[in-house]
């Protein structure tokens, strides 16, 4: 499989790769089987980019990652994980409900200062039970998760030590890169503004039917050199099922006007001879700021089906067809 630098970096990664939301628990169980199955699939179709996060749940993803991980020579691959949450245990009657299925038993509090960013790396490092992580990117923040009053404050704590500690992370040789993983376009561009980055994971936010990136986020990161990790490419999954009933985008049952839009969008695949699903996973892949596509599942049917969609054609000149019916999120 082709790889892509990561900013500056020296770091390659595939063109598409694993995210761990989903061997996590979220919205359904995954046992420790399937997550292992999915994992092996991934390396054996040639993925050697793997992502994860203290949030997918609540530690019980990283662990999954490292368990699978740890005999493979560590050269061969490449690890994220994420900063910004820290974890503490609970009894299992207080365990919040963030849609993880079976999570581990602790409860979490929101930190992006310099300290808390330090223990989080130490954390990640424990339940990974790896020695190296390559990339860490600042969760979930802004007014996506947080709403507004709270976002300045988060912030604040980010640009006043939160950036400094990954900064010493990098320069010391822990972590090879940082950036932001995030559902929104302004945030990144109000950090990027401050400081640079060597790279962005953006959920859906640049993608077929979704594409509030292009504007502005896209031409500064081709001038910063800053790489983007892309998922959420179906958008929470209507550009892979369709507009049928109970689709769903952005994390929510999609409205009618969606629903319209992507009725429109899988005729245009039809006439050109391919599923519309083809269209969506391939291409983010058309910009040259984009590193890397994820695809995250817990079923390894899923993941088969997901990288056969890059064996089908679809004309680079498609893409243009869509356009009218792209939905752009309005930026915050």
């Amino acid at each position: 499989m082709e790889k892509r630098r990561i900013g500056r970096t020296a770091l390659e990664v595939t063109e598409v790769s694993f995210g761990g939301a989903a061997i996590g628990g979220l919205y359904r169980a995954c046992s420790r089987e399937a997550a292992m199955e999915a994992l092996q699939g991934a390396w054996e179709a040639g993925l050697r980019y793997f992502d994860t996060a203290p949030f997918y749940g609540f530690g019980l993803s990283e662990r999954r990652f490292g368990d699978f991980l740890r005999y493979k020579p560590r050269d061969s691959y490449v690890l994220s994980t994420k900063v910004g949450r820290l974890f503490r245990p609970v009894p299992e009657d207080q365990v919040p409900d963030h849609s993880y299925v079976d999570p581990l038993p602790f409860a979490l509090d929101y930190d992006y200062s310099y300290d808390g960013i330090m223990r989080s790396v130490e954390f990640s490092y424990a339940r990974l039970g790896l020695n190296k992580i390559d990339i860490l990117f600042v969760h979930d923040i802004g007014v996506y998760t947080h709403g507004v009053e709270k976002t300045k404050l988060h912030f604040r704590e980010l640009m006043d030590g939160g950036l400094k500690a990954l900064e010493e992370l990098k320069r010391s040789g822990v972590i090879s890169a940082y950036g932001l993983g995030v559902n929104e376009v302004q945030i990144c561009l109000d950090v990027m503004r401050q400081a640079p980055l060597d790279c962005i994971l953006l959920a859906s936010r640049y993608s077929l039917l979704d594409r509030s990136a292009e504007a502005e986020l896209l031409p500064l990161c081709r001038a910063q050199q800053t790489s983007l990790v892309i998922g959420g490419v179906f958008n929470s999954g209507i550009l892979a099922t369709g507009p049928v009933q109970g689709a769903h985008f952005d994390y929510r049952p999609a409205s009618h006007d969606v629903l319209d839009r992507v009725g429109a969008m899988e005729r245009i695949a039809a006439e050109g001879g391919y599923p519309l699903a083809a269209a969506a996973f391939q291409f983010p892949l058309h910009e040259p700021a984009v590193a890397t596509v994820l695809t995250g599942t817990a079923k390894l049917a899923n993941l088969t089906r997901n990288l056969e969609l890059l064996d089908i054609d679809v004309p680079e000149t498609e893409y243009a067809k869509y356009r009218p019916y792209t939905l752009v999120q309005e930026l915050a």
